[in-house]
């Protein structure tokens, strides 16, 4: 069985594959959020509904971006947000606290925001995934399709070892493409998704 944690916004094109192997984030049972003096930022409801409505909300769509007919899921509107971005990274933290998990593999780039900010809370290792000539030393490469062309990632070949049980952090999921790349990597480098 495969965890990927994945933004609550998604698209509906081409993800059957990943859909049945995957769980995604829920936003019930959140606690208050108080400022560094105690104060209360914002009282939260139980209601999972109002939770996912609230980090919805925050998203921006941007309609034919990158090209014609692709409603692109902006999420540095929710990143700017401080309950926002709080909503989601104690979701995830309660979601995976206790688990097997000990590396997280973010990929690019807005991956690398939610999954170290998860790796820091749950005092585990961070991985990037990122695009191909943006690591410095050796990497292994997958190739994968877009809903808008192909593209590649690539992982540091000593990032990953055998006894590694990772959990993939990608912002949204559109074809599966690029979340099934990570999962090959994670594999032939040896990890466990």
């Amino acid at each position: 069985h495969i965890n990927t944690a994945v933004m609550p916004e998604t698209s509906q094109v081409g993800r059957n594959d990943i859909m049945e192997r995957h769980s995604f984030v829920d936003t019930n049972n959140l606690v208050e959020r108080k400022d560094n003096k105690g104060t209360a930022l914002h009282e939260l409801h139980e209601n999972e509904k109002n939770d996912n409505l609230q980090i919805k909300s925050k998203i921006r769509t941007i309609p034919n971006w990158p090209k014609q007919g692709i409603m692109f899921r902006d999420i540095t509107t929710l990143l700017k947000d401080p309950i926002g971005l709080q909503l989601v990274i104690d979701d995830l933290v309660k979601r995976y606290r206790g688990t097997p998990i000990n590396k997280i593999v973010g990929i690019e780039s807005r991956g690398f925001v939610i999954g170290g900010a998860l790796s820091y809370a749950l005092g585990i290792g961070c991985v990037l995934a990122r695009k191909p000539g943006k690591l410095p030393a050796a990497t292994e490469s997958q190739e994968y399709s877009l809903e808008y062309g192909k593209d590649k990632i690539e992982i540091h070949k000593d990032a990953i070892s055998s006894n590694d049980n990772v959990l993939i952090i990608d912002d949204l999921l559109e074809t599966g493409g690029t979340a099934m790349a990570a999962i090959k990597l994670v594999e032939k480098l040896g990890g466990k998704v």
